[in-house]
């Protein structure tokens, strides 16, 4: 992912897939599943810029555990891994 900044108010994330058994010991399928709304991000970029001119530092940072809202973001291939670019704004919470 060194070859890859986001731009502004955008970060590169990696989803965070959930386990492949219920709690029953029960095998989802892959055609089951629901893609996961929890990520790590690799990548930020350097800030909102404002109307004004001056840049709006971001509250998210690299290696950071995030939730997002299902439709959120695009997803694009970077090294052949899958990965999403999304607004810093579609970020609904950071896990501590």
């Amino acid at each position: 992912m060194k070859n890859v900044r986001p731009l502004h108010d955008r970060l590169l994330v990696r989803r965070i897939e959930p386990k492949e058994t219920a709690k029953g010991g029960i095998i989802i399928p892959d055609t089951a599943k629901e893609k996961s709304q929890e990520g790590e991000v690799l990548a930020v970029g350097n800030g909102k810029v404002l109307d004004d001119g001056t840049k709006l530092a971001l509250e998210v940072k690299k290696g950071d555990r995030i939730l997002f809202g299902k439709y959120s973001g695009s997803e694009i291939k970077v090294g052949g891994e899958d990965v999403l670019i999304l607004r810093e704004d579609e970020v609904l919470v950071v896990l501590t």
